[in-house]
């Protein structure tokens, strides 16, 4: 039993073809799934996804990439939304230094806000983070996010940064890019953080993993991050996918 804490279902890329992707996605052993909104258009197809499925649950927030497009109404909507009975966290957020749409000090802001607001209402968040893990971690010691905790979603940086997550009450979560022959660092944290903080996801469609790496990724390929993490592990892959499962449901108070 797999739980993908990281799905877009709700992206373009599925519109033709999502009931045939959920159904593969089951006969692959994935019973629970995470879609994750991060703008008005992707937070509203989570949300009517879910609803149709009892086994989907839904994360709610604002891409940095899409800061700039933010504003107080959107920060009410997600509060409103935040109640929904199907919605286990709020995210994605965070910051990304790679793409140059939104101003850095414009996503720290958004970034501030949502936190913050994960705070009133007692969810965890999920973190985007691309090239900016210094400005991640102090934000997030600076918001006292450990009050909720959450995932570093698709993690990619160091043991050092890992371990500074790991001490604010975050998960670090693993995608298509650690099965990647020259992936040394997320190999080297998936082998050595604590296995009761570990989560595993796809990021569909982007970031396939290996033998898929450049087409669309689905949630069937999770099981794929959880061979690899179980072959550097040294333990089965049934253990990590009942272990992952059952950190998963914890994080998101799933009975």
């Amino acid at each position: 039993m797999l739980f993908d804490t990281h799905v877009h279902l709700n992206a373009d890329q599925f519109q033709e073809d999502i009931i045939t992707v959920i159904e593969r996605a089951k006969d692959a052993g994935v019973h629970h799934m995470v879609v994750v909104g991060f703008d008005e258009i992707t937070i509203n197809r989570a949300l009517e996804l879910v609803e149709n499925y009892d086994w989907l649950y839904a994360a709610v927030g604002w891409h940095p990439v899409d800061a700039i497009d933010f504003n107080d109404d959107y920060l009410k909507w997600l509060e409103q939304l935040s109640s929904h009975p199907k919605v286990v966290a709020l995210g994605e957020m965070g910051l990304d230094y790679h793409w140059d749409k939104s101003p850095k000090d414009v996503q720290k802001e958004v970034f501030r806000k949502q936190i913050q607001l994960a705070k009133k209402v007692k969810l965890p968040i999920i973190i985007h983070n691309r090239e900016a893990s210094e400005d991640i971690v102090t934000i997030l010691k600076e918001e006292n996010a450990q009050e909720v905790g959450g995932i570093m979603h698709c993690f990619s940086g160091s043991l050092e940064t890992a371990k500074q997550c790991l001490q604010m009450n975050f998960h670090i979560s693993f995608g298509g890019p650690v099965t990647f022959k020259n992936a040394k660092k997320p190999k080297e944290v998936a082998k050595q953080i604590p296995i009761d903080k570990l989560l595993i996801e796809t990021d569909c469609p982007y970031l396939a993993p290996h033998p898929y790496r450049g087409k669309r990724n689905e949630p069937a390929y999770v099981k794929l991050v959880a061979e690899q993490i179980a072959e550097l592990r040294g333990i089965s892959v049934e253990e990590i996918a009942e272990i992952t499962t059952a950190n998963a449901k914890k994080l998101f108070g799933i009975s």
